[in-house]
This record gives structure tokens, sequence and C-alpha cells, in this order.
């Protein structure tokens, strides 16, 4: 879809923006008026640039001092699984990745520390992405995953599939931690987003790809230590091949942004929305249903107050 006719499937009411999805209604549509007064549940931004994006959805979710406070050690996990440039859409924007580190140190975060258990050399992942040079230009580090000294193991008193996960101890010991995926088509889960990218902060998955991979999804979302905040960075969207692609026609240039504490809703909407650039049954991202059936979340946006921006 060109950007032509993305725009066009979004119908504007005041400064709301509302995605036409094929046969479905609107992503964001709501039976409610919208809270105006409190924090949004979920913030929904088209059209900007990634770091102008977070802004104002952070704005709107209360700003990131609801969410960081003085004092904290605080971990940022994007997902920088591969070793690609930033315009192939495999790994997370840098520059959104460098606007939240910022946004940690200006309430007052003690340390910021950003890392992902990579499916490609780590060192040419952190590298190639982007990731690197931005957290450390906005005076965070970047921290190594690839051995299992750095994980402990945590039981998952939920799970259905997987009753214990070794997760990293960055995680496990800081005071908040915030989870921001890419949007992108992914071959075993259908589509890689919030969810499916706590997948690198733990170290024995293979057998989440042996075992039933939705439910191992679902499963690791059931941790204690949830993402304070899950940031979807849907700015440029890996449409096909993923989840490492494998050129730029592979993406398509959405410029968009996804934001709320609820990890289920936020990868909901996120779903929606990928079904406007490629077409895609919410049921075949099973992960969102059986998260919900686990209590992690909500699949109904309908209900919540959700704020959307136009820039």
């Amino acid at each position: 879809m060109d950007r032509r006719n993305f725009i066009k499937a979004f119908a504007l009411a005041g400064a709301a923006v509302a995605l036409k999805l094929r046969g479905a209604g609107d992503v964001f549509a709501q039976t409610a008026a919208v809270q105006a007064e409190k924090p949004a549940d979920m913030a929904a931004v088209l059209g900007g640039e990634p770091d102008a994006m977070f802004r104002k959805a952070i704005a709107e979710m209360g700003g990131m001092g609801r969410f960081v406070k003085r004092g904290d050690k605080v971990v940022v996990k994007p997902n920088i699984g591969w070793d690609k440039a930033p315009e192939l859409a495999a790994n997370t924007n840098p520059v959104l990745v460098k606007e939240i580190v910022s946004q940690c140190f200006a309430v007052g975060a003690k340390e910021v520390a950003v890392f992902d258990n990579t499916c490609d050399n780590w060192k040419k992942c952190y590298e190639n992405s982007g990731i690197e040079a931005a957290v450390k230009a906005a005076g965070g580090k970047m921290l190594p995953a690839d051995e299992v000294s750095y994980y402990r193991e945590i039981s998952l008193p939920q799970g259905k599939k997987v009753k214990s996960m070794k997760v990293h101890q960055a995680i496990l010991d800081c005071d908040a931690w915030i989870n921001v995926p890419v949007l992108k088509n992914h071959g075993g889960a259908s589509l890689s987003i919030s969810m499916k990218n706590l997948m690198g902060i733990i170290w024995d998955r293979r057998f989440f790809h042996i075992s039933d991979l939705q439910q191992c999804i679902a499963d690791m979302c059931t941790l204690e230590k949830k993402p304070a905040l899950n940031v979807v960075d849907a700015y440029r969207v890996l449409k096909t091949s993923g989840p490492r692609g494998k050129s730029a026609e592979d993406t398509a240039l959405a410029k968009a942004l996804f934001m709320s504490q609820d990890i289920v809703a936020v990868d909901t909407a996120a779903t929606k929305f990928f079904g406007q650039i490629r077409e895609i049954s919410i049921d075949d991202v099973k992960h969102l249903a059986l998260g919900q059936a686990l209590k992690i979340g909500t699949m109904d946006i309908d209900k919540l107050n959700v704020k959307r921006i136009r820039m």
C-alpha cells in the first residue's frame, strides 16, 4: 500500500484517527467517549517521526514520570535480533530507542540499560541496527546477553506449556523496564509485536519453537516482572519475509506508534493496524486470545480509554 492510500485509510474525527480495517470496522472505534481528564489506557499516533510520535503518546499516557521514578534503574528492551540496517525494519527504530532512553533520564532515572538476546551475532546486531550508537548518545549503556550466566531461572505458575524460564538478570534486578518491539511479520507466530518481543529477555527459547509457540508466547508473558510500558514501533513495518526480512521491498513506511501498559491490548491494536497494510486475520495471531485467557490483558480495546493523534 503506498503512502497516499495508506493515509486515505484513516478517517478523521476532530483530532482522532480511526483506521478502517477490511470488513471489521474501525481499529479504535469506541462505544464510550474518551475520558479527557484521565491518562489514556492506550495512545495511537500516526504520521510523525518516531521520537515526535513517542512524545505525543507519552504525554497522553500521563508522562514518562508515571512509569519511571527518580533514582530508578531502567531497562529498555527493543528488538535488536538481526544484523540489519534500520531501513529494513527487522529491528526497532534507533531514533525511537534514543528518545525513550533520553526521557528516562529526563525524569531522573539513575541508569538506563538496553539489551536483546539476538539471533545474529550480538555485536553486529547492536552496531548495524544503529541502536548501540543511539543508546550511547542518550547516555545509556548496552548489555551483553549471549551467555547463560547472565540469566536466572524463574517459575511461571500460570503457564500451560512453559512452567519456568531463564530471564536476563537485568530485567529481574531493574526497577522498571520498557518493552519496545517493532511491528513485523513472523513465520511462526504470524506477527512479532510486544508479547513476542519478550523472547529476547530469555535464554532457553528453543523449547518454544519445538513446542506450541503461540501458547509458549502467552505463557512467557505471565512473568511477574511485567513491562511498565509497551511501545510498538510501527514507523517502518516489515510486512513480509519476517522476522529478518530480505530487502526494502518487504517493508512499508507506515509512520505509526502504539503505546499501552496492557500488552494484549496494544498488540491487538497493532495487529488490526497491520491488517490495513497486508491482509491478516486476528485469529491467526493466536497468542493474543491465549494471553487474554491467561488474564494478561484484554483484546477488547473498545472498552479502553484510547487517545488517537494524527500529526
